[in-house]
């Protein structure tokens, strides 16, 4: 991670030594949840690469997901105009709030017009979640029982997947194709994962064939 020259020490920290963190998905630009630091979580931060903060009621630093492993891969971190606020774009594992929704920020107050979220966000956070579990291997995970009987047990479920999408399309019920897609969807990126392609090459690839020629 690239720190500035200067470091945090221009940061305004308040009169009890916090900063607000406001931290945002940076796949999506979902905003997940405001937290607080003070220079020591800001430190492990910058050294650990997934975000610490300052728990105000527990008075003691804390590690996002060091329970729940939903944990928080820092990309970049900005602050603002006036210094006293940081701005914590992560790579999010599962769901950010402790009721387990991906944001702390799932209750309307008002709504205008509904949220748009990147329709590729949701494979995005999936794939993350799949690559976590590689590294882990949590057990009694069906992704980590896939993994372990490797890419013969792993292409036989892509095909029995893509088989069950057509047989779904066959019969002409939506729910029933949406669900063996979504299945599909998931067995690709496990497959991939074991390949070690990032889901992001994909999307190029795609890009690329339907980029408008140049005149």
């Amino acid at each position: 991670m690239k720190i500035t020259p200067d470091g945090i020490d221009h940061l305004k920290f308040d009169e009890k030594g916090l900063i607000p963190a406001v931290v945002q998905d940076v796949q999506s630009g979902t905003v997940l949840m405001v937290a607080y630091m003070n220079k020591e979580a800001l430190q492990k931060t910058l050294s650990d690469g997934r975000t610490w903060f300052y728990s105000r009621s527990r008075r003691s630093l804390w590690a996002k997901g060091e329970t729940s492993g939903h944990i928080q891969k820092v990309a970049a971190i900005y602050y603002d105009c006036d210094a006293d606020t940081l701005l914590v774009q992560v790579h999010q594992t599962g769901a950010a709030c402790h009721e387990g929704t991906f944001s702390c920020f799932s209750r309307p107050l008002v709504e205008y017009e509904k949220p748009v979220t990147p329709a590729w966000a949701a494979l995005s956070w999936l794939e993350e979640l799949v690559r976590e579990r590689r590294e882990t291997m949590p057990p009694e995970s069906y992704t980590t029982y896939l993994f372990e009987k490797g890419i013969d047990k792993i292409l036989k479920k892509v095909g029995e997947e893509t088989t069950e999408v057509v047989i779904a399309a066959k019969g002409g019920k939506e729910d029933e194709i949406i669900y063996e897609t979504a299945d599909l969807f998931y067995h690709l990126l496990v497959m991939l994962r074991d390949k070690n392609i990032e889901l992001a090459t994909i999307f190029e690839e795609l890009e690329r064939r339907h980029r408008p020629a140049k005149q």
